[in-house]
């Protein structure tokens, strides 16, 4: 059985889309159809089932998905101790979205030159979400923002960048202070199910500052715009740049102290990919 087979299935599967996974595989959807095919005839059962565009695991295809995983996992495994040190392989990295633009392209830089024959593959996702997947072994490492609880002792985490909660405003009011604007403008909030959105969440029950609420939305990126079209300010972490273009906003430092949500590389301290995930943070 061609482990690529099993791969494309478990793509399919988790995205819900011969197209989407198609598009992460970097594939056509009909090669990525041959491949399901392929692997049924292996099997000798249909594993999915197509409604229009939509596409889920059969009965059958849902009892072996865990199977499945665990199977490449354990693929993966052996040539990496087959490989012993060499940086050879594949390596599934997450990160949050800022850091997609901030932090992961000069880290691949310089470790795809480094090391050309790792084959890297990058999902985007919350810090929450990522977490996870790391303790599942679905990814090797991840970019989040450091979690406000006590990692179990299996993971290990290395600070990248610390990005300090600032009031961001349109240009024009940016004379008031922090605890003002917070107080008297309509409030953009960040949203409390991410761990930076927490952050700022703790710092307004704190000093008891009540926002005139206006919006909540999950995408920084998308906050900095709105907050540049002159319909709120926020409270948010100074991500690394680059940020959106042509913003006409300002960023104001907090009063009162200057709490921060620090992001970093998170990963199984027991990893048998952890000459790779040291030779990209560059822990070498």
């Amino acid at each position: 059985m061609d482990t690529r087979y099993l791969e494309s299935f478990l793509e399919v599967v988790g995205r819900g889309s011969l197209v989407e996974a198609a598009r992460h595989l970097n594939l056509t959807p009909a090669a990525v159809a041959q491949r399901i095919e392929a692997l049924e005839k292996d099997v000798g059962v249909a594993l999915l089932a197509r409604s229009g565009r939509v596409v889920r695991p059969t009965a059958a295809g849902g009892a072996i998905v865990e199977k499945a995983r665990s199977f490449l996992r354990e693929i993966r495994d052996l040539r990496s101790i087959a490989a012993g040190t060499t940086v050879i392989g594949n390596f599934r990295l997450g990160a949050i979205s800022t850091a997609l633009t901030g932090y992961v392209p000069e880290l691949l830089v310089v470790f795809m030159r480094k090391y050309p024959a790792v084959n890297v593959f990058i999902e985007p996702g919350t810090s929450d979400n990522l977490y996870k997947k790391v303790i599942d072994e679905e990814l090797d490492a991840a970019i989040i923002v450091e979690p406000a609880f006590e990692l179990p002792k299996t993971l290990s985490f290395a600070p990248i960048g610390r990005e300090p909660l600032v009031v961001l405003c349109s240009a024009s009011i940016v004379s008031r202070d922090s605890d003002e604007l917070l107080s008297t403008q309509p409030f953009i909030r960040y949203d409390r199910r991410h761990w930076g959105g927490r952050l700022a969440d703790d710092y307004l029950r704190k000093f008891k500052i009540k926002p005139q609420e206006h919006l909540e939305l999950d995408s920084l990126e998308a906050i900095a715009v709105l907050v540049g079209r002159g319909l709120g300010i926020s409270l948010i972490p100074d991500w690394a740049p680059p940020w959106p273009s042509d913003l006409n906003v300002a960023k104001v430092p907090l009063k009162r102290g200057s709490p921060a949500r620090t992001v970093g590389a998170i990963w199984s301290a027991h990893s048998l990919r952890i000459s790779i995930i040291n030779s990209f943070f560059k822990r070498e």
